[in-house]
């Protein structure tokens, strides 16, 4: 089952309207339900409280209350990466507006279609110093697609439709409205819909031909191609497309971080997850390819290690809708800028011409791969210590929640280990930060996707490090009847860095004890601190209590639930490619690494 998603109606399709005399608040609430919005999250504050006013009154927009603006942020950008649609948060200046900035900064490193409506001071104050002033528009300029500063109520309309257009069309991305106090209060004649005047905004859809014809050939006289599958099938919906495209090349295909989804786990063509941690099948497939298809994928250095020895026998076809990522790092033999839901289907069509006298062989090459896939399965090793291993943890929530549901994880080992243990059938079950990897996104992006898609189970797998940093959006799930899930995968540590130290710096465990897990002081007790939240508290320490604990979470539907699972802090993220080296050395446990020969 896929979800259908549903983007911002255009203005220009919604009937027009007479105009009315209203208050630029107004227009602001008006403007956000005449495209379609029903959910918004934010937190009010002097600057923006006019619009907090109407707000009230309206009938149409949800909103959600949120106990930090990071958190709605985050839950904006759940909301759109469960379902397609557009995310707003609402926030006022200064500090408000600034505790908005790390999810913009993960809403653009990520594609995520993100509005950002923030007040500011009055107009003749700007730039005085004014109480609860920040140039946010200066602040998010290098991180978002677009930020507008508006000063006049006439233009309120026009400036959001034209935001969420630029947010939810070409590359996804988040766009900020900055709108000062007196625009907010001054009175102007509402109309819609608003003519949107966008000079130089032409997102490129359609493919050239002759590059897709280029591909295609590359494609029909590739040995050893893999489909090289990045987050942008998803944004664009194209894991149909690439379904039907993969099935008639029958070329491997990895899924990135970010494209975990895309293309079902359970497909006999699937290598699974490359680059640092990825699987050793689809890491070294790269390495050994002669043709690489990146589909909305960015040559990341989390998979390409060090990009000078990434793939070094392999041609490029490089496919995306923003011309800036092609041959950004890698250059491509053939670049393809288009929509990627249109440009597979015309790539299909091509190849089928290419070989309509005979398919390439590639028997030798699934050959290796199936070798690798023998001898290098995902796998992990029983705790010395007693205490849980979190991979079977992570494994079980998924076993037992199954494909419908959706997945968001913090960052760090647990982050990994979702990835790696949870199979993935559909696209948008699995959210997290992947390119900012940002610490304390799981919790308010699983309330998000959970107020998006509310017949879902919604897990949050968490660290005990990142639940402390957004913990406090409990209580918006508590009091909103948001009944997501939390899994803390509690190694009482700084899990991923720890792993470093121990593997980079000796053991020398510097500032990475929390204090949350097992022979520790439990400060905090996550199963009390979750009560007081009004939510489910269970603790889990043995490997028998773990299934039942999981399915009481998934019965438990009239309030969140907290697991905190204790689990060893000695259990390491495996396979993983030491960072700024070639991905020819990938290890596939500590001291393992398998046999590899590159050609000159």
């Amino acid at each position: 089952m896929t979800t259908e998603s549903t983007p911002v109606p255009s203005p220009a399709l919604v009937p027009p309207h007479a105009p009315v005399e209203i208050t630029g608040a107004e227009g602001v609430v008006r403007s956000l339900e005449m495209l379609g919005i029903t959910d918004v999250f934010g937190l009010p504050g002097g600057a923006i409280l006019p619009v907090y006013d109407p707000l009230l009154d309206s009938r149409k927009l949800r909103h959600i209350l949120v106990r930090h603006e990071q958190g709605a942020g985050h839950a904006a950008q759940g909301y759109a990466s469960s379902t397609g649609k557009l995310g707003v948060a609402i926030a006022t200046s200064g500090p408000g507006a600034t505790n908005l900035v790390t999810a913009i900064a993960d809403a653009h490193m990520d594609s995520v279609p993100l509005l950002a409506i923030t007040g500011q001071v009055f107009s003749n104050l700007m730039g005085t110093d004014a109480f609860q002033e920040a140039d946010i528009v200066g602040i998010t300029m290098p991180i978002t697609k677009h930020s507008f500063l508006v000063k006049k109520a006439e233009e309120i309309p026009a400036t959001i439709a034209a935001a969420a257009h630029i947010a939810s069309t070409g590359r996804p991305g988040p766009v900020l409205v900055d709108i000062t106090k007196d625009a907010q209060q001054a009175m102007f004649s509402f109309s819609w819909p608003p003519k949107i005047d966008l000079p130089g905004y032409r997102p490129i859809t359609k493919a050239h031909g002759k590059q897709v014809t280029a591909a295609a050939q590359l494609l029909a006289e590739a040995k050893r191609p893999v489909l090289y599958v990045g987050g942008g099938v998803i944004r664009s919906r194209a894991s149909e497309e690439l379904l039907e495209l993969a099935e008639a090349t029958g070329a491997p295909v990895v899924t990135t971080l970010m494209a975990r989804g895309a293309f079902p786990d359970s497909h006999q063509q699937h290598l699974g997850m490359p680059g640092m941690h990825g699987t050793v099948p689809a890491v070294i497939a790269l390495q050994e390819a002669d043709l690489l298809v990146a589909l909305g994928a960015r040559f990341d250095d989390r998979v390409t290690g060090k990009a000078a020895l990434f793939a070094p026998n392999a041609k490029v076809v490089h496919v995306d809708i923003d011309p800036a990522e092609i041959s950004k790092i890698r250059v491509a033999d053939v670049p393809i800028v288009g929509d990627l839901k249109d440009v597979l289907v015309d790539l299909r069509a091509a190849y089928a011409d290419q070989v309509a006298a005979g398919a390439p062989d590639l028997a030798e090459w699934w050959a290796t791969l199936d070798g690798l896939r023998s001898e290098f399965p995902l796998g992990f090793s029983p705790t010395s210590d007693g205490l849980l291993a979190p991979q079977h943890v992570i494994q079980r929530i998924g076993e037992l929640t199954g494909p419908e549901g959706i997945y968001a994880a913090g960052v760090g080992q647990h982050q990994m280990w979702a990835a790696q243990f949870i199979k993935y059938e559909r696209p948008n079950s699995w959210l997290n930060s992947g390119g900012a990897g940002t610490m304390g996104y799981a919790v308010p992006a699983a309330m998000g996707a959970k107020v998006a898609e509310p017949n879902r189970t919604v897990w949050a797998i968490d660290g005990d490090g990142c639940f402390q940093m957004t913990n406090q959006e409990l209580a918006t799930c508590t009091l909103n009847d948001i009944p997501i899930k939390v899994a803390i995968i509690n190694n009482s540590s700084l899990g991923m860095v720890r792993q470093w130290q121990t593997l980079f710096y000796d053991g020398r465990y510097s500032n990475t004890d929390l204090n949350t897990g097992h022979d520790s002081v439990r400060v905090p007790d996550f199963v009390k601190l979750a009560e007081a939240y009004g939510a489910l508290g269970i603790r889990v320490t043995k490997e028998e209590e773990v299934d039942a604990a999981i399915k009481l979470a998934l019965e438990t539907n009239d309030r969140p639930v907290v697991i905190d699972f204790v689990v060893s802090a000695d259990a390491m993220v495996w396979p993983m490619v030491p960072q700024g080296v070639s991905n020819s050395y990938v290890q596939y446990a500590r001291d393992h690494s398998p046999a590899f020969s590159e050609e000159d």
